[in-house]
């Protein structure tokens, strides 16, 4: 279960320090900070040029004008604070309790109040009429509008736009400035629209591709699980079914006094033994590297996390004509320089090249991100790998090839040296003795 084991590590570290998941927070990130400065944007700009001519309109105007701008920042605050939990509740990780939209709504209607009394005190002119309302809903609705759906914050807009229409109306505002509060109106409840849910559904649909992968991540494991489980039951099943049985006939017989207890025993031995080798070899082809299957393995792999992979030469003579020794430690290597490049740097191309020459395979595994790539080179995985092509006359070097690259070249000679088939021999029967 070591493979397995391994395998599992890998999973667990790749969702741990995958970088895209680092590069989707950012986004998320971003995209929260711009939505929470655009109130701000608009307060210190459309929200506060208007207030500057109730300076010269009278103590009254400018109280009111100093409250509508101090109301409008604890409005801003406001919504600063409730856009995070808004966006985890258009994405339905938490519901975003309404209670905090009480304060909120209640400064949005001491805004309104102050914006009307201003129009009917003649704090602000008749041009800044218009900019003060388009400042007047922007804090309370960037969250807002991700909590509801947006037929019932199209028809919250509109009555509200109702609302503040007829009060200016009633406090004595001309046609045509009331026409230019409605545009307003509604200008800046599309602004909001359309700035933040298609930003949030964005967020949405990259937050599920991750954790789509995370799910494919773990089903891949648990499908490991039951393949070798089933590989072990198809194995051992029957073969200890018959142990017991026959353990049972010959405690029988040894309880009568029957010599033939004695033959049922040595069978029971001998079908332990065969059981033992057929365990071994389900282990040996478990941990077996096939080239063919590592090299597709380690393209859909690299291209599932976002690192484009490109394989030349598997389907000529160095892929399909080399030993089948040589494959299986070429594909040790495939797996291995994948799992590099999957867990240490930023890489965004990897190359594995397959070529023949002077009676030897080379594979070159070559990816950009050399500075972060390296730093694997001195880990136990690469000191395994020429161990393993060693004992067949092969060779590995490891390190950066200029340009921000980082190769890994494996040469394994095709003319086996003489020893080869001992030192394999010798690995094989202490592999067994273990």
């Amino acid at each position: 279960m070591k493979e397995l084991d391994e395998v599992i590590g890998r999973v667990r570290g790749w969702r741990r320090g995958w970088h895209e998941r680092t590069k989707l927070q950012r986004i998320d990130l971003y995209t929260q900070v711009t939505l929470c400065a655009l109130p701000w944007v608009f307060l210190v700009t459309w929200g506060l040029l208007p207030l500057i001519g109730a300076f010269g309109e009278g103590a009254v105007a400018v109280s009111l004008a100093v409250a509508f701008l101090v109301v409008n920042a604890a409005q801003c605050l406001l919504s600063n604070r409730n856009v995070a939990p808004a966006f985890a509740h258009y994405r339905g990780v938490e519901s975003f309790p309404l209670r905090r939209l009480r304060l909120p709504a209640v400064l949005l209607a001491v805004l309104t109040g102050l914006l009307v009394a201003l129009a009917a005190v003649g704090g602000v002119e008749d041009a800044g009429l218009s900019l003060l309302v388009l400042d007047l809903p922007l804090a309370f609705a960037t969250p807002y509008v991700l909590i509801v759906p947006v037929r019932k914050y199209l028809l919250l807009c509109a009555a509200y736009a109702v609302a503040v229409v007829a009060l200016l109306a009633a406090v004595g505002v001309p046609g045509r400035l009331l026409f230019g509060a409605a545009f307003s109106l509604l200008v800046v409840s599309l602004l909001v629209l359309l700035s933040g849910r298609p930003s949030a559904w964005s967020l949405t649909v990259m937050w599920q591709a991750e954790e789509a992968r995370d799910m494919q991540a773990r089903l891949a494991v648990a499908e490991e699980r039951l393949r070798f489980g089933r590989d072990m039951h198809d194995v051992l099943g029957r073969n200890l079914a018959v142990i017991a049985l026959k353990s049972e006939l010959a405690v029988e017989l040894a309880q009568r006094g029957n010599a033939a207890a004695v033959d049922q025993m040595v069978e029971v031995q001998r079908i332990a033994r065969a059981s033992q080798q057929e365990v071994r070899d389900v282990v040996r082809g478990y941990r077996e590297a096939d080239l063919p299957t590592e090299l597709l393995g380690a393209k859909g792999v690299l291209e599932a996390a976002g690192i484009s992979c490109t394989v030349e030469g598997a389907d000529g003579p160095a892929g399909i004509g080399a030993p089948p020794a040589v494959q299986a430690a070429l594909g040790w290597v495939v797996r291995e320089a994948a799992t590099n490049v999957l867990r240490h740097g930023d890489p965004r191309h990897c190359v594995i090249r397959l070529t023949t020459g002077a009676g030897a395979v080379v594979l070159e595994v070559e990816n950009d991100g050399a500075g972060a790539a390296s730093a694997s080179e001195g880990g136990s995985g690469l000191a395994g790998l020429r161990e393993r092509l060693a004992a067949l006359g092969g060779s590995l070097e490891a390190g950066a090839a200029g340009d921000g690259l980082f190769r890994v070249t494996a040469t394994v000679p095709v003319a086996a040296p003489r020893d080869r088939s001992r030192s394999t021999s010798s690995e094989e029967r202490s592999s067994e003795e273990r």
